[in-house]
């Protein structure tokens, strides 16, 4: 655990209204503190959360354990602007981020979870996934696509909810007793600060939900028959709101009665945070995984290329929805993570870069990290992780280069699905997350991918996506998102030739994104219910 300081000196009153964001991530949780409409960090705590790893190809964690988290995050924070005589009165709003698909079950009685939560990179589904291809036409992974926007696969929460009724039987029992509540991580720790037992929120906001495979993309409401063919009763799932309104108030700890008004998944809260708010901008986050995001508008674009199509953001109630492709990686920072644990390779995350750099290449080694199977723009749960070329002469450090190059190849990828699909090549990949404090991945990056790449000065645009969306809501208004001064950036440009570059994907004759014709809302002729 860490803390941070990051206003200078004893001040007060000078940074006018604040607002809070949590930011719970997969290897993490943060609260940190902005000015409203400046931007300014004034100050954060951190803590390591453990992932616990019961099987193999499991990943879960502890709901009770990411709650407390939170919780000691913002009681530290509060204490740091005490120290910095910032008066904690001045939080007038906090916003919630949080990993998506982590799915968390718990029982509306006792308010204690059912069982663990099945992390994003939860490949135990896989059984699921091929029993549900059984029933859909061709046994096809985009049956659901054109509904949800989603192919079938483990990464989603439907399929990971369906798991844990078939298996857990406490969380079965729950379900027929009609005491199971389901949500994202946004769920649980909303329901929870809002008062749990006593009045607590069952509350998610639209980007959560559209990561379930169970929200219709079109209406953002739950489907009934998404909900039918994954056969999960509608009653278990939370009431599905804007990125930003009021929700309720915090009602424990030092930000009692503080109004929780911002929500966001957190690859939409860094597409917001990067300020890509306008269709054809894109962001990349470098995480435990890896997540371009490309706004396209009010236009939903279905993709032909093994992508994502999502819900960006919809900042207040009445405002529009505004949707985004994505491409997900699975294995980004885990990989150096894996690394540093399994192997030993390094003692910290960040002697990553160091290692890289003794050698000028990867001698040859390439390390494909499908711990978890292949996201996008495969859908391969039943990849594995693989490294070849090795030779008598291959080291340590080639392995660590080959690990940051797995990066940047599998950005690539994503790059050229989205050229494919949008047939815009971008002229900058803009980039945040806890990798790109790495100086060599992201020059490599921006020599694979062949576009400039750019990283903000201040590079916490997650946690300040969703302290801009709750600042901005209605009844709080204190940052106006109409007037917003661009982020300043560390630009990485390409430093080899462009026929040097791995073989570009062959641009398309259409310059427009490829779209889909709204359909009719299903009905149970459209999608035929498992026996």
């Amino acid at each position: 655990m860490w803390s941070g300081s990051v206003a200078n000196g004893p001040v007060s009153g000078k940074h006018g209204p604040l607002v809070g964001a949590v930011d719970q991530g997969t290897s993490s949780t943060r609260f940190l503190v902005f000015a409203a409409g400046t931007g300014e960090v004034l100050t954060y705590h951190q803590e390591e959360v453990a992932q616990l790893y019961p099987q193999e190809g499991w990943v879960e964690q502890d709901p009770m354990a990411l709650l407390k988290s939170v919780l000691t995050c913002i009681e530290k924070t509060v204490e740091n602007l005490r120290t910095l005589e910032i008066d904690p009165a001045d939080i007038k709003a906090v916003g919630i981020t949080n990993q998506r698909e982590t799915t968390v079950v718990w029982d509306k009685r006792t308010g204690k979870p059912l069982a663990n939560a099945v992390v994003w990179l939860d490949a135990r589904t896989a059984s699921t996934v091929e029993e549900v291809l059984k029933e859909t036409p061709g046994q096809s992974q985009d049956y659901l696509r054109d509904l949800c926007g989603l192919p079938i696969t483990t990464y989603f929460s439907a399929l990971k909810l369906r798991w844990l009724l078939d298996n857990v039987k406490e969380v079965k029992q729950a379900c027929d007793e009609g005491n199971l509540l389901f949500g994202t991580v946004d769920t649980w720790l909303l329901w929870n600060l809002t008062g749990a037992l006593d009045g607590g929120l069952h509350v998610t906001d639209v980007t959560n939900a559209s990561r379930t495979m169970l929200m219709n993309i079109r209406d953002l409401k739950w489907d009934p028959n998404l909900c039918k063919f994954f056969r999960i009763p509608m009653s278990v799932l939370p009431e599905i709101r804007s990125s930003s309104e009021v929700y309720g108030y915090i009602t424990q700890g030092p930000l009692l009665g503080v109004p929780i008004s911002g929500v966001l998944g957190d690859q939409q809260a860094a597409l917001v945070g990067q300020m890509c708010l306008q269709s054809g901008q894109a962001k990349n986050t470098y995480g435990t995984g890896c997540f371009l995001l490309y706004n396209t508008g009010t236009q939903i674009v279905l993709s032909e290329h093994g992508l994502l199509t999502t819900v960006g953001y919809k900042l207040g109630k009445g405002a529009p929805t505004i949707y985004a492709l994505e491409g997900s990686v699975a294995i980004a920072g885990a990989a150096v993570r894996w690394l540093r644990d399994n192997l030993n390779l390094i003692k910290n995350s960040a002697d990553i870069e160091p290692l890289a750099k003794t050698v000028k290449d990867s001698g040859g080694v390439y390390f494909v990290p499908a711990f978890s199977g292949l996201f996008a723009p495969y859908w391969r749960t039943d990849a594995r992780g693989t490294i070849c070329g090795l030779t008598q002469g291959s080291t340590g450090a080639h392995l660590a280069r080959a690990a940051l190059e797995a990066v940047c190849f599998q950005t690539r990828e994503i790059l050229d699905s989205m050229q494919k699909d949008s047939g815009i090549v971008l002229n900058k990949l803009q980039v945040d997350g806890g990798m790109t404090g790495n100086n060599t991945l992201l020059q490599l990056q921006a020599d694979i991918a062949g576009v400039p790449v750019a990283r903000p000065s201040m590079t916490e645009t997650t946690a300040l996506g969703a302290a801009m969306a709750a600042g901005a809501a209605e009844g709080i208004a204190i940052w106006d998102l109409t007037k917003l001064t661009p982020l300043t950036t560390d630009d990485f440009t390409p430093s080899i030739l462009p026929e040097e570059l791995p073989t570009k994907t062959q641009t398309p004759t259409h310059r427009h994104p490829v779209t889909y014709n709204p359909i009719p809302h299903p009905n149970t002729s459209i999608i035929k219910t498992p026996t």
